[in-house]
């Protein structure tokens, strides 16, 4: 695992700047560094040493090409002994090397090849070219910038920062959409002018002009298959996975929680070491499950409990670390229990992408639930939704709102935060996107599937890229460790992608195939618990004076004003913390914006 930073110019001094920018991601990579630069481009790297700790430094290069690139191809063997046989000589037991001589072969259709996680370029010395990848479910992130003839990409944005190229403007449009969302749910960043490239997608970058195209595309088709073998695909496909997920010359850890995901994993891997976080406050714990779970398989279960100020603490180094805002209160919690495992390994394997891809959300089970309520005709149902969306919150109140309202009119993911009528009454200006403005290609293409692919859909290209990966991704290697996700699989997708409801939900239960596959392996009845998520005691916490205070007097900056009704805002804070109604996502995704701001924009 590495970080990878470059620039395309044939203007000015490169040696200085390409260090700087490189610099910026000494976290990501605290093992070595390496350039290349030359008249036409600067390339740096920051390694993580984990497979050819001795050999595989990068850049690497011959006569023709140069690559650099972060990630792990767990193919890589299969796929070296295939280019051995077309006589290709390798020097490295890297997986880097592959991709040199992998170009070579294969030329762009590179990516089609690889099963792993990656973001990688490389440079055509002959040809003046640069080519850049993703994998499939972007794993790994790439983000890319260009000013004239100057081109940038990196993995994360603060490197661009060191170019003086750069120009640093705040995005204002994206606002509103990250206060339904929760994060940046477009290629589009809060920096303006720089993007992200997106999942399955290459990039090449020739005579100052950039092609992107599409390589790879997620795609759910349900099938009508039976239970049974769905159930033992999910098995056999999981072992696969986790085995190649177990490549590597240094020890791999895994974090744990209570859940079925994380459980599946370390039951398969048997890691030496899992690492769990916790809380004071018992129901946001799950260090004694992760213990007895840790006891019954011999394996080690090292946990901390975090405070109310260490959390605090810990919220500019998680926004810095992301680069961009981000509202989901668990991505602190996973800073923490990174830095916790990064005592140890190098390595953490982790459960992302089960709940996406098998139907973990509660949510989707109201589709299953309440078959008669939405038998009722659109149109009751809608003027109920509106009648009762004026009325004060009770039991039964946001679910019949949520049902009178069309899923591609509402839907944006599972961690919905705002609505965009009132996106109107918290921001100080008018927004000019709306949120089915940004799934509506989505919702187009799957208009003839169920509701429950079609939020599917949605999650996995907005909650699961943009948030749940950007921030594993982030914390991990804000604490120069790398993660391992075995769920998100080109090959484990394949079986998810075509299950039929019946082996994704019931009136019981959420994930019913992979639940049936796990508990072969699981000791414990983890597989049968109730989905818990990664929970963080924020709602309680803003009601107590020392979190409520510092929130507060961060609304009350007068900066903040530019952006937000500051009113309004601290109206939604003396609700929550009188019980009147929870307002604790709402405030929360507008402290964690101001203070990101105040990162990046006032105190930079």
């Amino acid at each position: 695992m590495c970080g990878i930073v470059g620039f395309v110019s044939q203007k000015g001094e490169k040696g200085i700047i390409i260090k700087k920018m490189t610099d910026k991601l000494i976290h990501r990579g605290p093992d070595e560094e390496g350039f290349y630069i030359d008249e036409n481009i600067a390339l740096g790297h920051r390694r993580l040493s984990i497979i050819d700790l001795d050999n595989g430094k990068q850049p690497i290069s011959n006569k023709k090409f140069v690559v650099i690139f972060n990630g792990e191809i767990y193919n890589y063997m299969e796929l070296k002994a295939e280019l051995i046989e077309k006589n290709y000589k390798f020097e490295t037991d890297s997986d880097t090397e592959i991709l040199l001589h992998g170009y070579e072969e294969w030329g762009n259709n590179l990516p089609e090849k690889l099963r792993g996680m990656f973001a990688f370029t490389i440079w055509d010395k002959e040809n003046k070219t640069l080519f850049c990848a993703r994998d499939n479910f972007g794993i790994k992130p790439l983000y890319y910038y260009k000013n004239e003839d100057v081109f940038m990409f990196a993995s994360e944005i603060k490197a661009f920062l060191e170019h003086p190229k750069f120009e640093k403007i705040l995005n204002k449009d994206l606002i509103n959409l990250y206060l339904s969302f929760s994060f940046t749910p477009t290629n589009e960043t809060f920096f303006k002018g720089v993007y992200c490239l997106e999942p399955g997608h290459t990039l090449t970058l020739k005579d100052n002009k950039i092609n992107i195209e599409q390589y790879y595309e997620i795609d759910l088709r349900e099938q009508n298959r039976e239970f049974d073998d769905v159930v033992e695909e999910i098995s056999k496909t999981m072992k696969s996975s986790v085995e190649y997920h177990k490549i590597s010359d240094v020890e791999v850890g895994a974090f744990l929680s209570s859940g079925i995901d994380s459980s599946y994993i370390v039951s398969l891997a048997k890691p030496n070491k899992t690492y769990t976080i916790g809380y004071n406050l018992p129901k946001y714990s799950e260090i004694r499950y992760t213990k007895k779970l840790a006891e019954t398989l011999g394996i080690k279960n090292i946990s901390k409990k975090v405070s109310q100020k260490e959390y605090m603490d810990g919220v500019e180094k998680m926004l810095y670390h992301m680069d961009e805002p981000c509202a989901d209160p668990s991505a602190i919690a996973l800073y923490f229990v990174s830095k916790l495992a990064s005592n140890d390994v190098k390595v953490i394997m982790s459960g992302e992408g089960a709940d996406e891809f098998f139907g973990g959300y509660n949510t989707y089970r109201e589709v299953v639930d309440y078959k008669a309520y939405d038998k009722i005709p659109y149109l009751i149902r809608h003027s109920l939704s509106r009648i009762f969306s004026y009325l004060p919150e009770f039991k039964g109140r946001n679910f019949i709102v949520r049902r009178g309202i069309k899923l591609e009119n509402d839907y944006v993911g599972v961690n919905k935060i705002f609505s965009d009528e009132e996106i109107n009454k918290v921001l100080s200006f008018k927004s000019k996107i709306k949120n089915k403005d940004i799934t509506k290609s989505l919702f187009d293409k799957n208009r003839d599937k169920s509701d429950i692919v079609k939020m599917q859909a949605v999650d996995i290209k907005y909650w699961l890229v943009k948030n749940i990966l950007l921030k594993v991704d982030k914390m991990t290697m804000a604490n120069s460790i790398e993660a391992r996700t075995p769920f998100i699989d080109k090959e484990v997708f394949k079986v998810a992608s075509t299950m039929p409801l019946k082996c994704k939900l019931s009136k019981d239960n959420t994930k019913i195939a992979l639940r049936e596959a796990s508990k072969k392996d699981i000791l414990n009845e983890a597989y049968k618990k109730k989905k818990l998520g990664f929970p963080v005691p924020i709602r309680e916490w803003i009601r107590e004076d020392v979190v409520y205070s510092e929130i507060k007097q961060t609304i009350e900056q007068d900066f903040v004003s530019e952006f937000f009704n500051q009113k309004y805002v601290i109206k939604l804070l003396e609700q929550h913390r009188n019980h009147k109604k929870d307002n604790y996502k709402k405030i929360w995704a507008i402290y964690c914006f101001i203070k990101w701001y105040e990162i990046y924009f006032i105190n930079s």
